[in-house]
């Protein structure tokens, strides 16, 4: 899994242009050493948008730092992303951090399925599918959520849809369809094992439901 969280943040922030331009807004920007959009508030009478880079650790996320893994930029060299987006009762929040260490993935893998414990049963997933037992946590989290709003991870941004999971590479995972710890792991050079810890908060339709749920 190749991981770039803030590439597409521009366009996300445009699905949401009109509505804003309607309602009037407010649009406040921080601009990184480079010029581009590290930091992005949209507020409006409903709601806003809020996208801020490079300023979340594991810390943040509930989960503790691997020894020895450093905080590494993506190929946007962007570190870490914090998503917010709130409507009324309409809310979600993305946030996710890139670490980098010499330990190899098992030993990393086995370290993050003891912190992940605090949040519920841990499952194992290659490419979607999942790896031995359980295959689906006690709150309904699956490595295939059909019929769930799926946040992904890629290129083009943050993405949500109701869809299949598509992600490739290693995960674990823990918690339920609306509340999600995940930790990713990338194709790694040797010596090397990146991975992505990320948290998770949908609405709660988009977890399967028209009532709030945990």
């Amino acid at each position: 899994m190749k991981t770039n969280p803030i590439a597409g943040a521009a366009g996300l922030l445009a699905c949401l242009t009109l509505a804003a331009a309607v309602a009037g807004c407010r649009i406040h920007t921080e601009k990184g050493a480079n010029g581009e959009d590290k930091n992005v508030q949209v507020d409006t009478p409903f709601g806003g948008v809020h996208v801020n880079t490079d300023q979340t650790t594991a810390a943040d996320l509930g989960l503790p730092v691997y020894p020895g893994a450093k905080i590494a930029p993506d190929s946007d060299d962007d570190k870490s992303a914090d998503v917010h987006m709130g409507f009324g009762d309409w809310e979600m929040r993305v946030k996710i951090v890139n670490y980098s260490v010499a330990d190899n993935q098992d030993k990393v893998a086995a370290y993050y399925k003891k912190a992940l414990d605090r949040y519920g049963d841990v499952i194992s997933c290659q490419d979607g599918v999942p790896v031995g037992t359980p295959a689906k946590t006690s709150e309904g989290l699956a490595c295939d959520n059909k019929g769930q709003m799926n946040v992904t991870v890629g290129d083009k941004g943050v993405s949500a849809g109701n869809r299949s999971s598509n992600e490739k590479g290693y995960q674990l995972r823990a918690g339920s369809a609306r509340h999600q710890h995940i930790v990713a792991f990338e194709s790694s050079a040797p010596g090397q094992t990146r991975f992505t810890l990320m948290a998770i908060d949908l609405p709660s339709f988009a977890a399967g439901s028209s009532k709030k749920s945990n």
